[in-house]
């Protein structure tokens, strides 16, 4: 069946709101056997209608986001019942829904907050217990050649739900039974997509699978999609050929795979930054459960600051430069001894634009793994592009460090472009 997304939102076309609904729902809706063939942002307004007349006669299923609420630019409703020929009437019960939430609010009513209950006889109400407006799905008009259209609230923590919730299962009862692709996705860091592609390509391929590539600073995703007994070989082979460079088979981030690795092994991390500024800190800690794995993060942006929390000797900065692979040791081992973690990563490098040599340019670094009971690893890498890629760059590189470690990977991740 055809799918059409049509995003609504003024607020999506001036840059202050970023569209993450088309990436949600696509993913939720693989699992149906259904692809999303298009997509359209438009503003509020006018607009709508001729995004939602245009997929007449185009899509099966049309899914419209945003312009449900009780301001005067929430219009969605009207322009589809007028499209279809439909009237709007009052639905008491979404009426009383609305009132109840409003009263545990302790807030009042307005007409324009009733306007929400307003719904065509025809629709089926998609039911919204995290906000007041509640979906609507209109059934398709064959003798029109009109869509399944489903109206779904704009805001992320109301859309989710109710996507997982009520879409997905009508979506499903409408679908034909048979068999249906899946989705298997490697997530590799440490090599270019060019790389990856020679390694694997060719060969998923000449499988009958569809091959896609997503590739992002440091990472690369292979993206399979066929039958089941199919995926099975691939995943083999892709293994075979880039095993060593795969933090993971799912749809999880670095940052995520490595706490859960430290947990399930009951091993715990501290870190000890310079030129990430606690970014690799920032990144385990907004894993949930991180708790249990993070001991502490020192932030040692200057000199002095290295040698008063980690007990770097100063005369190995002035002998080495703060920039160096003595020093990251030191700053690594040292977070080792203060937090008493299993495991300890440190990094000092420069970031950029200025602070370069001729020596150590613009982009050197120096990553350290300190370990109890083994020799500290001391990793120099160079990402010469802006500070925020730098240090993203880094912290990938570290995490991985790390996680090589800890799964008993082979060799270490360099990239390739």
């Amino acid at each position: 069946m055809r799918v059409e997304i049509i995003n609504t939102g003024t607020e999506l076309m001036l840059g202050g709101t970023v569209n993450t609904h088309l990436a949600f729902i696509a993913r939720e809706l693989f699992p149906l056997g259904l692809r999303v063939q298009r997509q359209v942002t438009v503003p509020d307004g006018e607009a709508i209608r001729d995004a939602v007349r245009d997929t007449f006669g185009k899509a099966d299923i049309v899914l419209v986001t945003g312009g449900l609420g009780p301001t005067t630019d929430d219009i969605t409703r009207d322009i589809v019942a007028e499209l279809l020929g439909l009237k709007l009437e009052h639905d008491e019960e979404i009426w009383r829904a609305i009132q109840e939430r409003f009263a545990r609010r302790g807030l009042k009513t307005n007409d324009r907050v009733k306007l929400q209950a307003l719904r065509p006889r025809e629709a089926t109400v998609l039911w919204n217990p995290h906000g007041t407006a509640p979906g609507l799905h209109v059934p398709a008009i064959e003798e029109r050649g009109t869509p399944h259209i489903f109206l779904l609230p704009g805001p992320p923590r109301e859309l989710m739900p109710m996507v997982r919730e009520k879409l997905v299962p009508i979506l499903a009862a409408l679908l034909p039974h048979g068999a249906q692709h899946e989705m298997r996705t490697f997530r590799v860091l440490g090599i270019g997509e060019s790389v990856v592609e020679e390694a694997v390509g060719e060969a998923l391929i000449a499988m009958g699978l569809e091959v896609g590539y997503c590739a992002r600073p440091g990472e690369v995703d292979v993206r399979l999609i066929g039958a089941a007994p199919v995926l099975d070989r691939a995943a083999t082979l892709v293994r075979e050929r880039l095993g060593k460079w795969i933090f993971t088979s799912d749809e999880r981030e670095l940052p995520e795979v490595v706490v859960e690795k430290l947990t399930a092994l009951g091993k715990t991390i501290a870190t000890a930054e310079s030129c990430t500024g606690g970014f690799i800190a920032n990144q385990l800690t907004n894993v949930p459960g991180a708790s249990k794995v993070f001991l502490a993060g020192y932030v040692t942006y200057a000199n002095s600051a290295k040698t008063a929390a980690l007990g770097v000797d100063a005369a190995l900065i002035a002998q080495h430069g703060a920039v160096s692979g003595p020093v990251a040791r030191q700053m690594a081992e040292g977070a080792l001894e203060k937090s008493g973690a299993t495991f300890a990563l440190a990094t000092t490098g420069i970031a950029g634009p200025d602070g370069g040599t001729a020596e150590k340019p613009v982009g050197t670094v120096f990553i350290a793994l300190a370990e109890c009971g083994a020799e500290t690893i001391v990793l120099p890498e160079k990402f010469i592009t802006d500070r925020e890629t730098f240090k993203l760059r880094v912290s990938q590189t570290a995490l991985d460090l790390l996680l090589r470690c800890l799964d008993g990977r082979d060799g270490v991740a360099k990239q390739t472009t």
